[in-house]
């Protein structure tokens, strides 16, 4: 999900230029370009770093993961008789043994990478939030941010785990394997990080009343009721409210409420985004800059054709790789096997 997700958003720093060949000079180049002064400074040039340094960490870990997976594949199309599948997943296991020593060496690069890829989502999600924080505008310019992203970060990645997870558990029959358990802690922690970015927003109100700075508190109070007064109340109620059912734990158990839950929680964290950006723009510091924003037909086409990217390539993961890790599933048997058996 991490992959295909960056994937789209690499697109948009292209998508953003209008002339999608000047992309080039985006790129950190060297100094040899006499004209071309980077600017290190720069949050939109933390971006590209964070977001390749994020893809590349991701897109290995992923792969490291599914190595002793491709190879029961590769060995499962050898009984087959299936020569292509056999050649292909015998390339992409890297000659797997599957003894104690590529074992050790597996174990001890996924707690490397493990321990890469934490701090990693931090950071990513630190930086986006300093695109924001270190300008001017008003609702922009607040030290909350970083943290508070973070947060929202964990918050809507786990509802769309929920929304992805939920949907594979019931077409591919891993009933047995995703239990009611998992499904129960998932909840648990979208209901701890949606509080926490409940006191992120009371946070934000809060300082702009006590910062006295005229600008900041007109910034919220248009959120709260101005033109954009809906998508304001619509953020508040799926990201702060909603979560808060999961106190009842006959709500948590509940796969059927739990998916509909996690798809109003990726819809309150679009609208976040969306109150952030244009309630902050559309009313600046001068009245005669003052619009409202109304989507082209080119920013919808945007919009759906970065999901279709992202669930095609789901799709086409799903359709090839394994749903779950094999291996992983493989090593907890021994020790939790009674409740996988029917």
């Amino acid at each position: 999900m991490t992959i295909f997700a960056v994937i789209c958003a690499a697109l948009f720093p292209g998508i953003h230029m209008g002339r999608i060949w000047m992309a080039y000079w985006v790129l950190p180049l060297p100094n040899q370009f006499s004209s071309l002064w980077i600017g290190f400074n720069s949050p939109l040039l933390w971006d590209v770093f964070r977001v390749s340094t994020y893809f590349s960490v991701s897109l290995v870990f992923w792969y490291i993961g599914l190595i002793p997976d491709f190879a029961t594949i590769r060995d499962r199309a050898a009984r087959a008789a299936r020569p292509i599948s056999h050649a292909v997943y015998a390339i992409m296991s890297f000659g797997w043994s599957g003894n104690a020593r590529a074992w050790h060496r597996f174990e001890e690069i996924s707690l490397v990478l493990a321990g890469l890829a934490t701090p990693l989502v931090l950071s990513v999600h630190t930086i986006v939030s300093m695109d924001f924080a270190t300008s001017v505008i008003p609702g922009w310019h607040t030290t909350i941010f970083p943290p508070y992203f973070v947060a929202g970060a964990i918050f809507s990645g786990f509802a769309m785990v929920q929304t992805l997870l939920l949907v594979m558990r019931k077409v591919v029959n891993l009933e047995e394997y995703i239990t009611l358990n998992h499904v129960e802690l998932m909840n648990k922690i979208i209901m701890l990080t949606g509080s926490i970015v409940g006191v992120a927003y009371i946070t934000e109100l809060f300082m702009s009343w006590y910062s006295g700075v005229e600008y900041e508190q007109y910034a919220f109070l248009n959120r709260a009721t101005g033109p954009y007064w809906w998508a304001y109340w619509a953020m508040m109620s799926c990201n702060v409210i909603s979560p808060q059912v999961f106190w009842s734990k006959k709500l948590r158990r509940n796969i059927t409420f739990t998916f509909i839950l996690s798809i109003v929680v990726n819809i309150g964290m679009w609208f976040e985004r969306f109150v952030i950006i244009v309630t902050s723009l559309h009313r600046d510091y001068l009245p005669s800059s003052w619009s409202m924003f109304y989507p082209t037909w080119v920013d919808i086409g945007i919009f759906v054709g970065t999901l279709g990217i992202f669930f095609t390539f789901f799709l086409l993961y799903a359709r090839t790789f394994p749903a779950l890790p094999i291996a992983e599933v493989k090593s907890i048997l021994k020790s939790s096997g009674s409740q996988y058996k029917k």
